[in-house]
């Protein structure tokens, strides 16, 4: 392995380069700021960065740097978004599952590869830990990988891989990966996590996002038996199921006992847990999100969240208006692929209200914000206030269905819009 600092090896780095940074909660933080002590040398550098989990800015980010690098985020993250919104960055609207295709076919260009790896294994061989993702198709594609060979990376089995005769320069170190804390669900996350866990089956297939919801719906689920998990993200919540044997992955057709991810992120202790266990894999997200393997499962449930649900059931989850706040991700991958899954569910999950008081079960979305979810493929719908089913109803039943579980002090004026919009279709139903 060729060690050195992380000083040196920026010196690889030259104008005009295009690098991807490894992301989830596994950021190359030494690199990253070895990178930006060149910025004053260096120009119109692109820098690619998926879903990046941390409690402070990217160091790159800085006005002095604004021709010096330029942010394409493929996942809009809390490092990055000030960055994004004052106009110095942008972001590339992908499907997640479709962007490692997008640097193999060599539509984005990657010169540079900054990852944050493992310790090599008896035969030499490098963990992605807990970012394969984006990761394996960027590195494919690169001239030059540069790597944190970090002893706080977990080892993770699967694809994601490297020998360490393909990094082009070391840098040694032990910088643990960032440590996602997560509350008890609320009361209202609770509520909401037992109206989705109510229609999941006994030997369902998982997919799960990140946050308090998908958290909750988890903790339902621990009188279930024989689930099984095909995710792009793990967290605490899952691994606590395996923990106890309730996913076990039994009746899964794709990977039968194995637990496949793409990404991790949580506490030290899953980190600990996922660490040279032989029980879970990290596979590259083109393979993990491609609808045609989601859907050999059967009985798969997706379960994402969004941040407003139009009555016709159109689903934003990127997006406040004109604000991008993060990107589609994998939702779609999953409520495609799960919907084509024989016994498959997929469920949108959010509160009926925000934090501020603003209903998200809304009359129109907000102008400016992306549909995720086509209301063609949006399935269940579940809020504190309970679970409603939309593929089988016409838009004025859709637009009842959405407005019983939506906030009782909203409901009257959806009422009103949907009287509006739907005219006498809608008057029927009451």
């Amino acid at each position: 392995m060729n060690y050195t600092s992380a000083d040196e090896a920026m010196k690889l780095v030259h104008s005009g380069d295009h690098i991807y940074i490894q992301g989830s909660t596994s950021i190359p933080e030494l690199l990253q700021a070895a990178l930006a002590r060149r910025g004053n040398e260096l120009r119109d550098v692109v820098i690619y960065s998926g879903c990046s989990i941390t409690d402070k800015e990217a160091p790159f980010c800085k006005p002095e740097f604004k021709d010096s690098f330029l942010v394409n985020s493929l996942f809009l993250s809390y490092n990055q978004r000030r960055w994004v919104h004052e106009g110095y960055g942008s972001e590339i609207p992908a499907f997640l599952g479709e962007i490692p295709g997008l640097f193999r076919s060599g539509l984005l260009k990657v010169d540079i590869a900054f990852l944050n790896c493992s310790l090599p294994d008896e035969n030499g061989y490098c963990s992605y830990g807990i970012s394969a993702d984006l990761a394996m198709g960027a590195v494919d594609c690169s001239k030059i990988i540069i790597a944190q060979i970090n002893k706080s990376i977990p080892y993770m089995y699967g694809d994601a891989l490297i020998h360490e005769s393909k990094i082009t320069a070391a840098v040694e170190c032990d910088d643990p990966p960032f440590v996602m804390k997560l509350g008890a669900p609320n009361p209202i996350e609770q509520a909401i996590g037992r109206n989705v866990a109510d229609k999941i089956h006994d030997g369902a297939t998982l997919q799960i996002g990140v946050g308090g919801i998908p958290n909750a719906v988890l903790q339902a689920l621990s009188g279930h038996k024989h689930l099984g998990l095909h995710t792009e993200a793990m967290t605490d919540g899952v691994v606590g199921l395996m923990k106890k044997g309730i996913i076990d992955n039994s009746l899964k057709k794709v990977m039968p006992g194995i637990s496949v991810g793409s990404l991790a992120m949580g506490s030290k202790e899953m980190y600990e847990f996922l660490n040279y266990n032989k029980q879970v894999v990290m596979k590259d997200v083109a393979w993990t999100n491609d609808p045609q393997i989601i859907r050999q499962n059967p009985n798969v449930a997706a379960i994402n969240s969004a941040l407003e649900v139009d009555l016709t059931g159109q689903v934003c989850a990127d997006s406040i208006g004109d604000y991008i706040f993060s990107s589609v991700g994998g939702q779609h991958d999953f409520m495609y692929g799960g919907a084509l899954s024989p016994g498959g569910k997929t469920f949108i999950a959010l509160p009926s209200r925000t934090g501020n008081g603003h209903g998200k079960i809304t009359a129109h979305l907000t102008p400016g914000a992306g549909v995720v979810t086509t209301r063609f493929q949006t399935q269940y719908v579940a809020t504190e206030y309970g679970i409603v089913y939309l593929r089988d109803k016409n838009y004025a039943q859709r637009a009842k269905a959405l407005i019983s579980v939506a906030h009782p002090d909203d409901r009257e004026a959806l009422e009103r819009a949907a009287c509006e919009r739907f005219g006498y279709s809608f008057l029927r139903l009451k």
